[in-house]
């Protein structure tokens, strides 16, 4: 849990050196180096252009990040979670344990199916929440170049998108996926579209 703040102040200081205006927000309260977490205040940001990176997951033990990341997500009405691996996208099976080639890379897949089958797309938890508010998720391999551009852009064809029944499901324009092992990796809100009130965006916009 506290990994995860040392990850976002990491984050936060790579992102302001390019000019990207960022704040972190933690579940735990620890003002000397970050804000706590409060939703209209995160939203505020994200209206003013900033970067808000989210640490500490939920601030409760048994619950993961990928839960949490679906539990920010479905509070400021994200479009979509964004889950880096290790790995180009979700599996039919665990390419781990799987023969040379027996493994498919899916293109995408409901959370249903994901449940269904018991593919290691993300916790059970996570997976029922971002269903039930809508909420697509793209998993992909943040190892290649542009790929967390490509994926925050919304572009087709990077990873695997895993569609909502109760949502629209556009996680990345390709459909949806789901599969065996995905892989470890943080986990990237893209936010809503919001209205902009006051003063412009602070820093350099990320062109799509």
């Amino acid at each position: 849990m506290l990994a995860t703040v040392m990850n976002a102040v990491l984050l936060q200081g790579a992102l302001e050196r390019e000019g990207v205006p960022t704040r972190v927000q933690t579940a735990i309260e620890m003002r000397q180096v970050a804000e706590p977490y409060i939703r209209r205040r995160a939203m505020r940001h994200l209206e003013r252009g900033r970067v808000v990176i989210f640490g500490a997951g939920t601030g409760n033990p048994f619950f993961t990040t990928d839960t949490a990341a679906a539990l920010r997500a479905a509070e400021i009405g994200a479009d979509a979670v964004l889950k880096a691996t290790k790995v180009d996208g979700v599996y039919d099976r665990d390419p781990a344990s799987a023969g040379p080639g027996e493994a498919i890379l899916l293109d995408s897949v409901s959370y249903a199916q994901v449940r269904a089958a018991r593919l290691g797309v993300m916790d059970e938890t996570a997976s029922t929440l971002a269903d039930d508010n809508g909420i697509a998720a793209v998993v992909f391999n943040m190892l290649t170049p542009g790929h967390i551009t490509r994926a925050l852009c919304g572009e087709a064809g990077v990873g695997t998108a895993v569609t909502s029944a109760n949502g629209n499901g556009n996680g990345n324009g390709n459909g949806s996926g789901g599969g065996g092992s995905s892989g470890g990796g943080p986990a990237l809100v893209r936010a809503p579209t919001v209205t902009k009130v006051g003063p412009p965006p602070e820093g350099p916009a990320v062109g799509c």
